[in-house]
C-alpha cells in the first residue's frame, strides 16, 4: 500500500482506497515547509488582527462571504456574478435562477456552519447537515442532499464513463471508514501546526469524495470552519477559492499526487502558499475598501452632513445595490426622503444607476462593488 492509500483493479478503472490519517510516515518539514507554513500563520495572524480593528467588520464579512462562495461555485461551473448574487437576495425564491441559488446556498451554509460550530464541533453529522442547505433547490437537489452517497461516484468531465474517470473515490464501505478517521483526525489533538492539519483535512475529504454532488464546495466550507472553530480566525474573511480557481489544474495536479505518489508534502506547500496569498489579498482589499471608506465619508460630510447620509453610507457596505424602496424600507424613512438621499448619492458620484428601468431603477456603489469583484470576472 502507499503512502497515502492503494490502487485497486476492477473491470477497466481502479479505485483508490485511502489510507488512515495521520499520513504515514509522518510529514516531512524541511526547510521550504517550515518557512512556508510560518509564512502563512503569519499572514492569517495579520488578517486576523485587521478585523479586530476595522469599525463594523460585518460589512466586511457579508460581502466577503458572498465573494467566496461566488468563487466557490465558480470553480464548479456557476456562471454568475457578484452583482447578480446581490440583486438575487431580494428577489422572490421562485424567481431566483438556479445558477445563483447554488451561490446564495453556500451563503446560508456558511452562515449557518459558523453559528453550528459554537456549540456543535464538526462532525459528519454537520457535514451532512450543510450539505442538505447547499443543495436545495440547486442543480444537486436530485443527489441525494444531506446524505452520504450509496453507490459508487467518479470525476470526470460531464458524461465520462468510470472506466473513463480521472479519479475514482473508494467504493462506500471504505468510504465510511475513511469518514469515520477522518472525524476522528480531525479532534484528535496532533503534532502538526493547525494549517497543516487543514490542508491534510481538506485534501483527504476530497479524495473520500462522500457526496454525489457539492463535494469540491464542502470541502471548501471545512477549510472555512476549521480556521474559525480552531481560533485561527475569528470571522471568516479568508477566501481561498480565489487561488484554487487560479490555479485550478495544480491544485488538482496536487490532490492526485498525494494519491498516486504519497506526495503530502508537495500538496501542503501549495496549499500553505495559497493561505498566505489569500490573506494577503483579503488584507489589501480591506485597506483599499477602508480608505475609500474614510474618503467618501468625508465627501458626505461635506456635502450633506445629514445622519440619515450616513446611514446610506453604511448600508450601501453590505449592499452595494439598492433601489429606492430598499433605502425606504432599510432606512425607515419616506418614499421621497429615500429618493432625495439617492439622488444626492448620485451627484457626489458615489452611485450610479445601473438598470436603466423606467420604474424600481436601481443604484450601485460602483467603486466599492469594483474593488470586491476582482478575481470573479467570468
Amino acid at each position: 500500500m502507499g503512502r497515502a492509500g492503494t490502487y485497486i483493479d476492477k473491470a477497466g478503472y481502479k479505485i483508490f482506497i485511502p489510507k488512515r490519517l495521520p499520513p504515514d510516515p509522518p510529514i516531512i518539514f524541511d526547510e521550504e515547509l517550515v518557512r512556508l507554513q510560518e509564512e502563512a500563520s503569519l499572514a492569517l495572524g495579520e488578517l486576523k488582527g485587521l478585523a479586530e480593528v476595522i469599525p463594523n467588520p460585518d460589512h466586511f464579512i457579508t460581502m466577503y462571504i458572498r465573494k467566496e462562495a461566488l468563487l466557490s461555485s465558480q470553480i464548479e461551473g456557476t456562471q454568475a456574478s457578484l452583482a447578480d448574487v446581490i440583486v438575487s437576495e431580494t428577489e422572490k425564491e421562485y424567481a431566483v435562477p438556479t445558477e445563483i441559488r447554488e451561490v446564495i446556498n453556500y451563503v446560508k451554509a456558511m452562515y449557518y456552519g459558523l453559528d453550528r460550530v459554537k456549540d456543535l464541533p464538526v462532525s459528519l453529522r454537520l457535514i451532512k447537515e450543510i450539505h442538505e442547505i447547499l443543495l436545495k433547490d440547486a442543480r444537486g437537489r436530485k443527489r441525494e442532499p444531506g446524505e452520504f452517497r450509496k453507490i459508487q461516484n467518479w470525476i470526470g468531465v460531464p458524461g465520462t464513463s468510470i472506466e473513463e474517470a480521472d479519479f475514482v473515490p473508494p467504493p462506500v464501505n471504505e468510504m465510511n471508514d475513511a469518514l469515520s478517521n477522518l472525524e476522528i483526525y480531525y479532534h484528535n489533538n496532533n503534532n502538526e501546526p493547525a494549517l497543516v492539519k487543514c490542508g491534510i483535512l481538506h485534501a483527504q475529504f476530497e479524495t473520500i469524495h462522500p457526496f454525489m454532488d457539492g463535494n469540491g464546495r464542502i470541502g471548501r466550507l471545512l477549510i472555512t470552519f476549521f480556521l474559525c472553530e480552531q481560533g485561527i480566525l475569528e470571522k471568516p474573511l479568508l477566501y481561498l477559492s480565489y487561488y484554487f480557481k487560479k490555479y485550478r489544474l495544480e491544485y488538482y495536479e496536487k490532490l492526485m499526487k498525494i494519491r498516486e505518489e504519497g506526495d503530502w508534502e508537495g500538496w501542503l506547500k501549495f496549499f500553505l502558499t495559497g493561505v498566505t496569498q489569500a490573506s494577503t489579498q483579503a488584507i489589501e482589499t480591506a485597506k483599499r475598501i477602508l480608505s475609500l471608506q474614510e474618503e467618501h465619508k468625508k465627501i458626505i460630510n461635506d456635502n450633506t452632513n445629514t445622519p440619515n447620509a450616513f446611514h446610506l453610507h453604511e448600508l450601501l457596505l453590505s449592499r452595494p445595490i439598492i433601489d429606492i424602496n430598499y433605502v425606504k424600507d432599510k432606512l425607515n424613512v419616506s418614499y421621497v426622503t429615500a429618493r432625495n438621499l439617492v439622488n444626492s448619492f448620485e451627484k457626489m458620484d458615489m452611485l450610479h444607476e445601473t438598470s436603466k428601468k423606467e420604474r424600481y431603477k436601481e443604484y450601485t456603489y460602483r467603486e466599492y462593488l469594483n474593488i470586491l469583484t476582482e478575481g470573479t470576472e467570468l
